[in-house]
This record gives C-alpha cells, structure tokens and sequence, in this order.
C-alpha cells in the first residue's frame, strides 16, 4: 500500500498549536486541510479471456434461468449453450489518494495509485469530480504529478521541511483507506530516515493508521504542511498495525519541482561505483575514521573525466561531509545537471580535491557498468599460498577455467581456507584480486612485498580490490591471521 502527500498555499491558523506541541483537538486542522486531499480512482482496460462453451441445458431445465444470469455476468453474449462470441475489454479500477498543490490544479499521489491507468479521475470533498492527465512519474520514489482543468482555483496545501520534524512530533494523515471516502488519522513520527529499498528512500515512520487506499495521500505536521507522503506499510494481513511510511517532503518536492519544469528527473550522476567504508578497510587505508565512500570502480563519466581512481575515498562533496554511499547518492541526485563541483578524496595518505562536472543519470545508466582492470603482463604461473588463499597469476587456461572476462587482470584465487578471514568475508575460488590499495597485481609476490609495506607502516590489515560474481569491490584483510 503506498500514498503520497504535499502541501499547498492555506491561510495561516492561528488556532492551530505550534509543531511538537500536543494539539487539543485536529478539528480545525482537518477542516481547513480536506478540502485539497483528494480521492483518485483509476480504470484500466484488461484484455478478455475466452473462458470457453457454455454448458448444454434441457430446455425448461430449473438451472437455465441461473446459468443465463450466471454467464451473461461472467461470460459474453449468447444463450445458455451457445458459445460466448466476441467479448469486449474488461475494465479494472483502482482507487487511491492524492493533494492538489496548486489553484491552478496539480496534484500529487504515488507513481502506483495510476501506474497503467486508461483513465484517471479525481474527486473532492464536495463531491465533484473532473478528469486527470499525467504530467509525469518518478519511479525511484514513487511519485507522480497529475494535472486537472478546473474553472474555478482550487484550494491547495504547501509542503514544509521534513528535516525539522523529530521523532514524537504529532502527524495527521487524510486520504481514502479502503475505498471508505475522506478519512483522518492522527499519530506521532516513530522513526526518521528509514530505508526500504531505494537508493533515494528517506521515508518517515508513524503509527498515524494508514491503509490501502491511502496511498498518495499526504502526512501533515501541526502547521498543516505537508511533511510526507503516505507511501508504505509493513502487516502481515495488509491492514494498518501502526506502522506505516511516508517518503519525505525533502524528497518529494524536490521531484515534483522537476517534473512540473520537465516532465521527468533530472538527477545528477557522479559515475561511480562504491562502498562503505569498515574499519578494516579504514585501518588498511590509514584513515582515522571508517567514514566516507570508497570507490571501486570508475568508469568512462564526470567521475573519470577528473581524474578519480579506483581506491579513492569520497570525504567531501562540495560543502557536505559524507559518512556513507547512502549520504553520497543523496547529494550526487539532488545536484544540478553540469554542476562544477569540488569533490576532497583520501588518496594515498592525503587528501586532495577533484573539479568534477556532474552529469545526468539516466534510467539506463547503472552505478558503474562493468569494465576492465588493466594491469602488468603475465607474470610467473606458479601458486602461492598468501593470508588462507591460493593465488596465481591469471593464464589462458585458468581464463578458460573459470570463465574470466579478457579484460580482467591479476591474481586468480583458486582455493579459500575455510577458516581464513579471507573466507569469511566473501572471497570465494574463482575471484580475481585485481589490485591491492590503488596498485595492480600481477604475483604473489606484488603481493607479498605490499603485505610487508603494510605490516612496516604498523596497520593491521591490506585492502584489496576484488572481483566477484557481483562486480568489484574493496575487502579489507586482516594480516594478524
């Protein structure tokens, strides 16, 4: 189940207590905030199926009459024992929730509410109703932006910052549960900044009762703006047990903004593939936190173009810090498109800084696509055992043994001790070690002599890039095992 929520231009309500406070009544705060939620219903043409031949009944026989209103309502045209004949589409209908966020008639709900609608229609409080268009969606956050033709200027809510709601902050949502009209529940902000499943997720949690059909309905703060957008709840039987999602207004706005410019996201795109960065992986990079991101690979993009590498740490992002690749992709999306942006990396014991244009994610662009790692020639084929692994050089028949890509370069792991660290983080027979830190690989002994230079710098463990069945990725080793 999944709603959406903005708010739009009201009249300030001095009646209405201040954010955080504990209101005496949300009468009036409903009151003046109904009129623009809105129910949507949608209806989408199915194609029939030929459920096949009537039954033969004897003429007169007690079970035609049921059978003929029986078929006529589940079949098609024809009589009782006649083959159905041509059936028409069947129409399905949805319904769901939505807010007008402007006079002059746009709407929002969830991408979900009209995904594959023939026909979208909204209805007000009062009961009228009118038409919708759709001027886009977004289905990284699950919203989408509606347009209706009213003669007359709607009323609409506006939407306020998320970021200052706390966690037992009091929120109203208004929608359309279960298909039963206007509806208005109340309850407090359980928990901020959950994830669910996308990269851009930012969802608040509450235990205000939300159910299907209140999917793209907003989620109002004590000011009556809207801070959310009812968009998820976790039941197990699909009712509301008091905890249920709404996708911020921070990240809700900023969509909407776009898709009322554009007609579609404009997200910036760093081109980049990385990770988080764990204390073994700190340690082996002398950094003094496990904060940032770690990049693992970098393709042909804005991230290459200025000179980014594999190994490199994201510390800093034009003027805000990153902790995580989560904070990293927040900031990266909302930046505008050819954006000149100073980007401070952690780089072989220093930190410098990078200019990078950001450029525009695409629905087709991955994280980082798949490339090659080109390192030194072939090197000896004898194998060696190094921290619970046995490696060797990459040669045309270990290629064809394991199926490697051309492109791939460096050490081939060809068995794993089962109690090793290197085991129990992942490193499997049939990996390639493609660079140890920023460095190729091409030996066990590359290998060996940057294991002494870390050991002679007084760190605990060795980071390499490894790649597996899933891409690259840095994994940090103990060298005490």
């Amino acid at each position: 189940m999944l709603t959406l929520s903005t708010a739009g231009t009201m009249p300030a309500f001095a009646e209405v207590p201040a954010a955080g406070t504990i209101p005496g009544s949300f009468a009036d705060l409903a009151e003046k905030l109904s009129p623009a939620v809105v129910d949507i219903t949608t209806t989408t043409r199915v194609a029939q199926v030929d459920r096949g031949p009537r039954p033969v009944l004897p003429p007169g026989s007690p079970f035609e009459e049921f059978f003929r209103d029986f078929m006529d309502r589940n079949g098609g045209p024809g009589g009782p024992g006649m083959p159905p004949g041509p059936r028409g589409p069947e129409r399905s209908t949805a319904l769901g929730s939505g807010f007008i966020i402007s006079a002059d008639g746009y709407i929002v709900t969830n991408n979900h509410v009209i995904d594959g609608a023939d026909e979208i229609r909204i209805e007000f409080l009062d009961g009228n109703s009118l038409p919708a268009k759709v001027v886009g969606t977004d289905t990284r956050t699950d919203v989408a932006l509606l347009k209706i033709d009213s003669p007359d200027p709607l009323p609409f809510v506006h939407f306020g910052d998320s970021d200052k709601m706390r966690v037992g902050d009091w929120v109203m949502a208004i929608g359309n549960p279960l298909g039963q009209g206007f509806s208005v529940s109340a309850g407090i902000v359980s928990a901020r900044n959950r994830t669910l499943q996308g990269s851009y997720d930012d969802f608040i949690q509450t235990d205000a009762a939300i159910n299907r059909g209140n999917s793209g309905g907003p989620l109002f703060n004590t000011n009556g703006e809207v801070i959310g957008v009812n968009t998820a709840i976790l039941s197990p039987n699909g009712g509301s047990i008091g905890i249920g999602f709404a996708m911020s207004s921070a990240v809700v706005s900023r969509v909407v903004d776009q898709l009322k410019t554009y007609g579609e996201t404009r997200r910036g795109w760093l081109g980049v593939r990385i990770q988080n960065v764990d204390p073994d992986a700190a340690n082996a990079l002398g950094l003094k936190q496990a904060k940032g991101a770690l990049v693992t690979e970098v393709p042909e993009g804005p991230a290459q173009q200025a000179g980014m590498k594999p190994g490199d740490v994201i510390l800093k992002f034009g003027d805000e810090a990153i902790d995580d690749t989560r904070e990293l992709v927040r900031v990266v999306a909302d930046t505008a498109v050819g954006t000149d942006v100073p980007v401070v990396v952690y780089r072989d014991g220093k930190e410098q800084t990078l200019k990078v244009a950001i450029g525009k994610l695409e629905e087709t662009t991955l994280a980082a696509a798949p490339g090659g790692m080109e390192g030194p020639g072939q090197a000896q084929s004898d194998q060696a055992q190094v921290l619970g692994m046995t490696v060797a050089p990459i040669t045309d028949e270990l290629r064809q043994q394991y199926q490697l890509d051309d492109s791939l370069s460096g050490l081939i792991v060809t068995a794993v001790e089962d109690s090793s660290d290197a085991y129990s983080k992942g490193i499997r027979e049939g990996d390639v070690i493609a660079k140890v830190g920023q460095d190729d690989v091409g030996s066990a002994k590359d290998l060996r002599a940057k294991i002494d230079a870390a050991e002679s710098a007084g760190r605990n463990s060795i980071l390499l890039l490894v790649e597996h069945e899933g891409g690259p990725r840095f994994i940090a080793l103990n060298l005490s095992n």
